[in-house]
């Protein structure tokens, strides 16, 4: 990717894919060649999500090894405006994608390795696998998240650094089932911290060991 200070605002992100439903939902999948990169998109994310304008519905940074095998590197119990914890939304829409041979167990991470579990049956399940599946590089890191409108300017700031991005469209039934998955496998999930009411605190973390650089 090069360096072009003459269009500051123009972001160096390649996207490719196309709808394969009503485009209610937007699946999408930024591959990094570093996990550093997809851990500061993550954070950027973060940031920006505000429920409205930007909404994300669900987010989550996995890294795939040499092998094909991916890890989940970073699920987050933050609990957005609107109620939606990104780390289980997020592990349910890598259910959608990704087999379970490719996930295998190194890829349970608490609720969100559970979430994954429960979503690999959805009827568009084929669709969205042969368009996303190869986007993320064996060696490489990525963030796999649910948005409403993937051309809203600050997300697509808060993914510029990532190599490529390939994006499918979901109708609102996966996108409930993917909710619902995520619910279902919240009341499986290790203890965390939580409130009197349940819910996780804002921007807590709950991360997998750091992988070795």
């Amino acid at each position: 990717m090069s360096d072009n200070p003459s269009t500051p605002d123009e972001t160096e992100v390649t996207m490719t894919g196309e709808a394969v439903s009503d485009g209610a939902y937007t699946l999408l999948v930024a591959d990094f060649s570093d996990t550093t990169s997809a851990r500061e998109a993550y954070e950027a994310l973060k940031e920006v999500e505000d429920g409205r304008r930007v909404q994300i519905d669900g987010v989550i940074v996995v890294n795939r090894g040499a092998d094909g095998k991916l890890t989940i590197e970073k699920a987050t119990d933050h609990t957005t405006r609107r109620g939606l914890r990104w780390g289980l939304v997020g592990g349910a829409a890598l259910g959608l994608i990704f087999p379970p041979s490719i996930l295998g167990s190194a890829a349970v991470l608490g609720a969100a390795g559970a979430a994954a579990g429960k979503i690999g049956a959805l009827r568009h399940r084929n669709e969205l696998s042969r368009e996303l599946e190869s986007s993320v590089v064996p060696g490489h890191s990525a963030i796999v998240a649910v948005v409403s409108d993937p051309a809203v300017l600050e997300l697509q700031k808060a993914l510029a650094r990532a190599d490529a991005i390939v994006e499918s469209a979901v109708d609102r039934v996966v996108a409930d089932e993917l909710r619902a998955a995520a619910k279902e496998a919240e009341g499986e999930a290790p203890a965390v911290e939580s409130g009197s009411d349940g819910s996780a605190p804002s921007d807590t973390d709950t991360d997998t060991a750091e992988p070795k650089a």
